[in-house]
């Protein structure tokens, strides 16, 4: 008999302790929080709550690792073989960390199995990969003088990460970190903390040495302050809103100046004209592309910006797709879209829509939560249609499956309408015409651009944004560039 995902989930053990030098450890103060499954509403288990003094602990232990040079100082291959089995280990549990991450955040069992868990064990093996292959410099000297380049980890890196991705982002900063040879310190959101404390687990199970990877759940105020506060850390890697984002350069500014790396979210605009060569791809794009993980995704594309000539004719398309796309169980397979992730974060998407209502926006579908009898937060997909650009539900992130439909008349005002935000992470573009898509492609600004699609790349790319979307970039060997220092030496052969 087959064992449904729901019975699979109620046999998992959930963890809920601190992991600090390799171990499962209670908070210093004994503190728990309530950890909340969104799919029903009810509690899971309790989460050590973590706060200065385990983060005290957690840096102390971090650093002391790093300058024993267990990892900082190991041959880069040997680097590489840890990595590359800390991934083969993840994709070894692929279904408890899938389980585990749908359990947190409320996601589709499918796409946790398909998506979550498989790209953040490819993000470790490809920077495990890196390891040996990436090549300091030496500088083009005359004959008295001999100059080298060389990258050195920087030391103790705080990596501070989301509820939306927690797996994948952590990954996204602990591949490079690693791979660099620093010691890391994580904390997960309150909200998703399990397959961070499970991954901690493996990666000293694949060989990584105790202390170089540490967690601490805990709240943003105390857990991540203390991150941010610390006159030992030396760099924080931080994505989340652009609200916190801000309080943590202000916390480098008034610690010691440690470099600060942010990924702050988005508005993308998804420009659809006239002259696209397939609308029924292009309207599937912009129905996945907005409630696709419940549109809690940066990236979401919740601005569509159509060409009014085929506005009424495409919209008509997304909502056929949109239809398609409920709410339902995030345990059965077949569900496309989960619950958000805490009732808070439901209520806040809700009164977005009340917003859009009251700014004039029409309401197409959606709108109103669904599946009260589950106990879960659930919202239906939504749609507004003739929205304006300085309306609330256009300029403000509302992480949630709203999308705002905009039109335009040509070139010029699709370019004034997709740039006039403060936010810069991601652009799509939708066009038949190649001259086109490159001359617009150069004017958008933004640090991720689609053309003819939604979320293209993989982990040759760069990802990171302009403007308030942050600094610095995740993936590729980019990414090392946000946890090396530089050494210029030179050598004075005369």
């Amino acid at each position: 008999m087959t064992i449904s995902y729901k019975d699979r989930a109620a046999q998992l053990s959930l963890p809920g302790q601190i992991f600090i030098n390799g171990k499962r450890v209670d908070a210093a103060s004994g503190k728990v929080f309530d950890n909340i499954n969104p799919g029903t509403g009810q509690v899971m288990n309790q989460v050590a709550e973590g706060d200065l003094e385990d983060v005290n602990r957690a840096v102390e232990n971090a650093r002391q690792t790093f300058e024993s040079g267990v990892w900082s100082e190991i041959a880069p291959k040997d680097r590489k073989r840890i990595l590359i089995r800390f991934a083969d280990l993840m994709m070894e549990h692929k279904e408890e960390l899938a389980l585990l991450e749908t359990l947190d955040v409320g996601k589709p069992i499918s796409d946790s199995l398909a998506v979550d868990v498989p790209s953040s064990a490819n993000c470790i093996r490809w920077h495990g990969e890196a390891c040996d292959k990436v090549y300091d410099e030496v500088a083009p000297t005359g004959p008295g003088a001999f100059g080298t380049i060389t990258r050195e980890p920087i030391g103790v890196i705080a990596a501070v990460v989301p509820w939306n991705f927690p797996l994948l982002m952590t990954c996204w900063k602990l591949g490079p970190a690693l791979a660099a040879g620093n010691s890391v310190v994580l904390k997960p959101a309150e909200q998703t903390p399990l397959s961070a404390i499970r991954l901690a687990e493996l990666a000293v199970e694949a060989g990584l040495p105790e202390g170089v990877f540490n967690v601490v759940p805990g709240f943003g105020p105390t857990a991540g302050k203390a991150l941010g506060m610390h006159m030992d850390v030396d760099c924080l890697a931080f994505t989340g809103s652009g609200e916190v984002g801000k309080l943590f350069l202000q916390y480098s500014g008034q610690s010691n100046m440690k470099r600060v790396w942010l990924e702050c979210g988005g508005k993308t605009p998804n420009v659809v004209f006239a002259d696209c060569l397939d609308l029924k791809k292009a309207a599937e794009a912009a129905a996945i592309g907005i409630f696709y993980n419940q549109g809690e995704v940066c990236t979401a594309a919740s601005r569509l910006i159509v060409q009014d000539t085929i506005k009424d004719q495409f919209l008509e398309e997304v909502l056929k797709v949109t239809e398609t796309m409920q709410p339902g169980d995030p345990l059965d397979p077949d569900t496309t879209m989960g619950a958000m992730v805490e009732e808070k974060h439901m209520n806040r998407v809700l009164e977005y829509i009340e917003i859009g209502k009251s700014e004039g926006a029409k309401l197409r579908c959606g709108g109103e939560r669904v599946l009260l009898n589950q106990g879960g937060y659930y919202i239906a997909p939504t749609i507004f249609d003739q929205v304006k650009n300085s309306m609330r539900i256009a300029q403000e992130e509302i992480f949630g499956p709203v999308l705002s439909t905009i039109t335009f008349k040509d070139a010029d005002e699709a370019v004034a309408i997709a740039n006039d935000s403060i936010y810069g992470l991601a652009a799509c573009l939708w066009t038949g015409d190649v001259n086109k898509a490159i001359g617009i492609s150069r004017r958008l600004k933004a640090g991720n651009m689609w053309i003819n699609c939604w979320d293209g790349g993989d982990m040759t790319m760069p990802f990171g944004g302009y403007k308030q979307s942050g600094n610095g970039r995740d993936k590729s060997l980019h990414a090392l560039d946000k946890y090396t220092e530089i050494k210029a030496t030179w050598f004075d052969l005369s």
